[in-house]
């Protein structure tokens, strides 16, 4: 249980209650950046209260600690070209800690996946929300195409629309596929299919249709993956 609670607070922590501007502020300030303390209190904070279990406020503390000194080297070494390696590794790291902690509690056998299926579902749904954006926009990052123009006129969108269209995206094929119910996720994929490539073969931009069909693959992959896992 404690490997669950505390990928529960990492996830809420790390991507939900974090902003774009801490961010920012921490990778132009670094260890001198405020913000760097406050997210560090508040995985504390989560993971006390996640646990639930004033016996276990070592194991809060020692995530806290690990985690600082964590995002403290990816800080320090983090650099524009290798921000996208950094990022994984500090992920890679974060979960290495927490799963060293459940080791610790032997919970890794059958009858703890068994006894923890809401968590698990919750767990997997909250990372097919902010947590898989930030990775697939990672992922595409050295493939972003200028933005979409006729005359120097960016085309009219609403603001950060792609961003919620993928989550609700995903959170849509992952319940599909926990109802067993795997023609929804065609339907899924035929329907943007129909109102977003369209869109695109008229702009007629190659590289922004590429672009946009790679994401769209990746964010579907992601949630079936991961509703295969869940499984």
């Amino acid at each position: 249980m404690v490997f669950t609670q505390l990928i529960l607070a990492h996830l809420l922590g790390d991507f939900i209650l974090q902003p774009n501007s801490w961010v920012a502020d921490k990778e132009n300030r670094k260890l001198k950046s405020k913000f760097l303390y406050i997210h560090v209190l508040i995985h504390n904070i989560l993971s006390f209260i996640f646990l639930w279990n004033i016996q276990l406020w070592w194991v809060a503390i020692l995530v806290g600690i690990s985690h600082f000194i964590i995002d403290a080297a990816k800080l320090t070494f983090q650099t524009i070209h290798n921000k996208k390696i950094w990022f994984f590794i500090d992920q890679a790291l974060h979960i290495a800690v927490i799963g060293s902690v459940s080791f610790f509690f032997n919970e890794f056998n059958i009858e703890f996946f068994k006894d923890q299926n809401f968590l698990k579902i919750l767990m997997a749904a909250l990372f097919l929300t902010t947590p898989a954006s930030i990775f697939i926009k990672i992922l595409l990052s050295s493939w972003t195409p200028a933005p979409e123009t006729e005359n120097n006129v960016e085309t009219e969108s609403l603001s950060s629309a792609g961003k919620y269209i993928g989550i609700l995206e995903r959170l849509l094929v992952f319940t599909f596929i926990m109802v067993n119910h795997w023609e929804g996720v065609g339907f899924m994929i035929a329907a943007k299919s129909v109102f977003r490539f369209s869109d695109l073969a008229q702009a007629k931009q190659r590289k922004l249709t590429e672009y946009v069909l790679i994401g769209t693959l990746l964010s579907f992959g992601m949630a079936v993956l991961t509703g295969i896992l869940i499984k």
